[in-house]
């Protein structure tokens, strides 16, 4: 299907909803993301669900790590766990298939694009190879199945517990260590799987059908995880099947399938799953075109998928020493993709859901209680180790410091002081870290410099906390460690360098060089120009340490004008959307357009936040330039088009930019309101010429987190040039 019927299919779309009360989720469109490194999927969610209900295209290897890729053109299953926009493979748990006549050696389908429909909390397709018409929607538990099986003959369903995605085949067969599928009536189904692929995970679930099955057979011998069930169905007859899954037990499954579906019809949980979604996206209503609309409402929804509620409906949930624990106000978040989501993504939360961002944190000291260490990067509560530094730990800070509700500050405290001079965490050896000031490039032999920046900016996070409850001495010991960037900067290049254990700096120095954890190298997915201005906590001393703003801004001149290709034998796969050195694919640069006007030029930001923001959010399937990264991709995106971003995830302060919307009005709590508008909007308007808040001219170069949560009206009015 072309990108122009996409776009007219998904306003269709929307208008269907907005007849059951829908305005904005209109402009959603899902498929954004779904082609190229997007990693995103079509199917049906409800906002930081468990159960991600979509089509499958194929299950091995990086392609497939949301398991659905526009580009295919045959259907493999619909399963009920996905993850949205990661580099990393996992998930894709009780996948389902309908076909008709006799089961065949493969469960594909070939479908077309223009039977596709996709709007928040729902997903439509038909299997063109028996004309089986396929309708998918979810609750935060369940997933609801309807299948309308056109043609005559017998009917079938493959139940099918091996499934799952995976990096290539041969770990396809083996990848679930323990499982089976139980036929529990005529009309009911329950089975489990233990599987290991990223992490190590357990699932369980129950299945209740609209219509008894006649008959059913096993096609995997004794192990017997994937189950054939028969229909005998007329032509157009519809069979529906409500899937409830847990990571506890099958009886949570139960519970969870009673306590939101058992009584409810297909038709009644799509129209609440998109009242759901509709609510999160009032909270953000937004004037502009349709285009600019379409980008900014599938950027807060693509936010708002994960992380995601683990904890069945009463409460329980599997932590990361594999037992079931008990979460007193019945959530338990995972899918925390922290190295991505703290920059942007969080803050985001702490504006439009300040409730949910409070859970997430005390998520995380529950995740502490067990593994004496602080969340990195959790999938199904088990850590992975996934990515580099704890940043869970800006997390918690920037919560604790604008008083978000639903945890202790002085237990955030001490889980961070402990993860900061623990070694649980396999990546940081912190009597080295403490010795040499750094990490080794010689001892330490991936991703050295990268390690080091990203931990001392954790250590600055932990400081200010200890400022805040007063803890003195602690405050004093980590704002020296968060100042260890500055043992790595090089200043005959004015680089972030690696150095070995002697103080001897690296040589060769490769500073175009990607660096990649398979090959090692001292950069993580990215290079020496794209890792130096990962010093959030301090951008003034690494302005002094350059030489002072204009030798900064020169400097970043060159980022944004060097050749735009990727350099050495890093990951390309990664390192994406690049202007000249510039990498926006890749999260450790999504500050550094801002910084501009930190050194006095904002008109460069101004410009380049829409270059990026026109160039890499587009309403088209491969339209984003690099993995959502569970939404942080599009918590840029958010930001930037109200006119601002967190250069400093945990200071309180938004950056400046450029609005890109003519009007963005948030509805905060306690009923108040914060109105950002953008006067004389246009594309050849794109520089601000004044910023105003409540009628007073506003001279300062960003505004604080509890100015937006007053309330209050910010008018930017736009013009055609810069400002001198």
């Amino acid at each position: 299907m072309q990108y122009k019927t996409l776009l007219i299919l998904t306003i269709c779309l929307g208008g269907f909803f907005s007849t059951h009360g829908q305005t904005y989720g209109k402009y959603v469109n899902p498929f954004i993301g779904t082609s190229a490194t997007g990693h995103t999927f079509p199917g049906a969610t409800v906002p930081f669900g468990m159960v991600q209900l979509s089509p499958e295209t194929g299950n091995f290897g990086w392609n497939y790590c949301s398991g659905y890729r526009y580009e295919d053109t045959t259907i493999t299953g619909f399963a009920h766990t996905h993850l949205s926009g990661t580099g990393g493979v996992d998930l894709g748990d009780v996948l389902f298939f309908p076909f008709q006549g006799k089961t065949p050696q493969h469960f594909t389908s070939r479908f077309s694009h223009q039977t596709e429909k996709a709007s928040p909390g729902y997903y439509e397709v038909v299997l063109s190879n028996h004309n089986i018409r396929t309708q998918l929607t979810a609750s935060a538990h369940t997933g609801l199945h309807r299948y309308t099986y056109n043609n005559a003959g017998k009917s079938h369903l493959l139940i099918d517990m091996q499934s799952g995605l995976v990096e290539d085949a041969e770990q396809l067969k083996e990848h679930v260590s323990e499982g089976s599928i139980t036929v529990d009536s005529k009309s009911s189904l329950s089975g489990y799987a233990y599987s290991s692929q990223w992490v190590d995970k357990k699932v369980f679930f129950t299945a209740l059908f609209s219509k008894p099955f006649t008959g059913h057979h096993f096609i995997d011998g004794k192990t017997q995880r994937r189950l054939v069930l028969d229909f005998d169905t007329k032509p157009g007859e519809t069979i529906e099947a409500k899937v409830a899954i847990s990571a506890v037990s099958i009886d949570g499954a139960r519970k969870n399938l009673v306590a939101e579906t058992l009584n409810k019809t297909f038709d009644l949980v799509k129209a609440q799953a998109a009242r759901t979604w509709e609510g999160y996206f009032s909270r953000l209503k937004s004037e502009g075109t349709d285009a600019e609309k379409i980008a900014f409402y599938t950027s807060i929804y693509h936010a708002l998928i994960q992380p995601n509620n683990i904890a069945d409906i009463d409460g329980k949930y599997r932590a990361a020493d594999g037992l079931v624990h008990q979460s007193a106000d019945k959530v338990y978040y995972s899918t925390l993709s922290l190295w991505d989501t703290y920059r942007a993504a969080h803050p985001l939360y702490t504006l439009i859901c300040p409730d949910k961002d409070g859970q997430m944190v005390e998520s995380m000291l529950q995740h502490f209680n067990v593994a004496k260490l602080l969340p990195i990067w959790t999938l199904w509560g088990k850590e992975s180790y996934a990515m580099i530094g704890n940043h869970s730990i800006p997390v918690m800070v920037d919560a604790s410091l604008k008083d978000i509700k639903g945890f202790d500050r002085e237990k955030v405290f001490e889980a961070i002081k402990t993860t900061l001079t623990t070694n649980k965490n396999p990546k940081y050896d912190w009597n080295l870290y403490i010795h040499y000031g750094y990490l080794p490039s010689d001892t330490v032999k991936r991703e050295a410099v990268s390690r080091t920046l990203e931990a001392a900016y954790d250590d600055w996070c932990a400081a200010q906390l200890a400022k805040a409850l007063h803890k003195t001495a602690d405050e004093a010991y980590f704002s020296k460690r968060s100042k260890f960037y500055v043992n790595l900067f090089d200043k005959s290049t004015n680089l972030m360098r690696g150095r070995l254990s002697n103080g001897a700096w690296v040589r060769p120095f490769a500073n175009l060089d990607s660096g990649q954890l398979a090959i090692g190298g001292d950069y993580t997915e990215g290079n020496a120009w794209q890792y130096v201005w990962q010093v959030q906590q301090d951008i003034p001393n690494l302005m002094k340490l350059m030489g002072g703003k204009k030798p900064f801004a020169a400097k970043l001149d060159s980022l944004f004008t060097m050749d735009s290709k990727v350099f050495g034998k890093g990951s390309t796969l990664d390192v994406t959307g690049l202007i000249g050195q510039y990498a926006h694919g890749n999260e450790p640069n999504h500050h550094v357009a801002y910084l501009y006007t930190l050194a006095g030029q904002p008109a460069k930001t101004q410009r380049l936040v829409r270059q990026i923001a026109d160039q890499f959010y587009q309403n088209k399937p491969d339209g984003l330039s690099g993995n959502d990264d569970c939404g942080q991709m599009s918590a840029w995106y958010i930001f930037t088009t109200m006119g601002f971003y967190p250069v400093n995830p945990a200071d309180g302060c938004y950056v400046f930019g450029a609005p890109q919307l003519s009007k963005v009005t948030l509805s905060l709590y306690d009923n108040k309101r914060f109105v950002i508008e953008a006067k004389n909007l246009s594309v050849a308007n794109k520089y601000v010429q004044s910023i105003s808040l409540n009628g007073r001219s506003y001279p300062k170069n960003y505004i604080t987190h509890k100015d937006i949560m007053n309330g209050g009206n910010l008018v930017f009015v736009m013009g055609d040039k810069p400002l001198k």
